[in-house]
């Protein structure tokens, strides 16, 4: 006997991987086309300043920044538990951090605020 479980996704879970996931893929073409330039700049010899080897290295970093996101935005539509804690550990900051700076009354810190507590409310969602 086989048990399956099925799970809804919540709307705002959907939502928000959706727009974690565009946000992954800008990084990565971001990412790309920086390392691209980079690369043909170091190449040519014309980088001696930010889109030499900088760029390289920054076009790199958002290209590893993009997949990480790009791969929590997944795990989120997939309802991963993991995905869950990553997003609860990022608001959470977030919200000390505005806290810590005194701007209670921001848009940036209701939203992370109430982004905090509604993952909070639909943990039972994720596996």
């Amino acid at each position: 006997m086989s048990v399956s479980v099925v799970t809804t996704r919540p709307l705002g879970v959907a939502i928000l991987a959706v727009i974690v996931g565009i946000f992954g893929v800008l990084l990565i073409i971001g990412g790309v086309l920086l390392l691209a330039v980079g690369v043909s700049y170091a190449f040519l010899g014309i980088g001696a300043g930010f889109l030499g080897f900088s760029g390289v290295i920054v076009g790199a970093l958002l290209l590893i920044v993009g997949l990480i996101i790009l791969g929590v935005a997944l795990g989120l539509w997939h309802l991963r538990l993991w995905a869950l804690v990553l997003a609860l550990l990022v608001t959470l900051f977030e919200v000390v951090t505005l806290a810590i700076a005194g701007q209670f009354v921001t848009f940036g810190f209701i939203f992370a605020l109430l982004l905090f507590v509604y993952l909070l409310a639909v943990h039972r969602h994720f596996h």
